[in-house]
């Protein structure tokens, strides 16, 4: 089922169509400010692994976590240093994905997660809308593994419309570059994947800090 939200009942009914299927451990295609995502309530590990299979991923890439709030990150992470505080004043809402030492309380199977969780607030209001009502969403971006992250719903339907319940149309993606994801577990950042926020950007930030970004890797798949 693809949904409109050109006017404000079209958004609401989306928004609500999406936030159902998600209760109902069913898979959905949202908008956020950088690429389209394919979304499942990150406490369903059923849905976790359809998501997965939908993709054509494994668990050695488990998704990353969008939620509604910044103050969600404390209640998923642990150990947060205080440059990840400063970036998320600085990028949240917005393209920055943090990768944190998980609460080991978190009942929840994301995959191969290594103890970590990456966590990240889109910029986006149909995607905040949905989050709203659903609470954290595990999301990757609505492409099959190896094609390019989807840019608009007719690019995600092609690839996932069989395997999902909900596209929220949203029209094209305002950013259309993936997050930049900063590996935070560490006493320095380091950059796992280049995307929307350049070095220039990240270190405007840290630089009170007396810290840079470094870069570890650039393999990660995501929203």
């Amino acid at each position: 089922m693809r949904l409109p939200t050109s006017t404000y009942a079209e958004r609401e009914a989306a928004v609500e169509a999406a936030s159902l299927a998600v209760r109902q451990g069913e898979l959905v295609v949202i908008p956020t400010d950088t690429v389209y995502g394919v979304g499942a309530d990150a406490f369903d590990a059923g849905a976790v692994r359809a998501l997965l299979a939908a993709k054509g991923r494994g668990r050695e890439k488990p998704p990353p976590v969008l939620v509604s709030s910044a103050t969600t990150l404390e209640a998923l992470a642990t150990r947060v240093p205080r440059y990840a505080h400063l970036l998320v004043e600085a990028f949240w809402p917005g393209p920055l994905t943090l990768v944190c030492h998980q609460q080991p309380s978190l009942q929840w199977d994301l995959g191969e997660t290594r103890g970590t969780v990456a966590v990240r607030m889109p910029d986006d209001p149909v995607a905040l809308a949905v989050l709203e009502r659903t609470g954290p969403l595990a999301v990757s971006s609505a492409n099959l593994t190896g094609e390019p992250p989807a840019r608009d719903a007719d690019e995600a339907e092609r690839m996932l419309g069989g395997r999902v319940e909900v596209v929220v149309d949203g029209g094209p993606s305002r950013g259309g570059e993936p997050s930049t994801i900063v590996d935070a577990t560490g006493t320095r950042p380091a950059v796992l994947r280049w995307g929307a926020l350049d070095a220039a950007a990240l270190d405007e930030v840290l630089e009170p800090l007396g810290l840079s970004v470094g870069t570890v890797a650039d393999d990660a798949d995501g929203d």
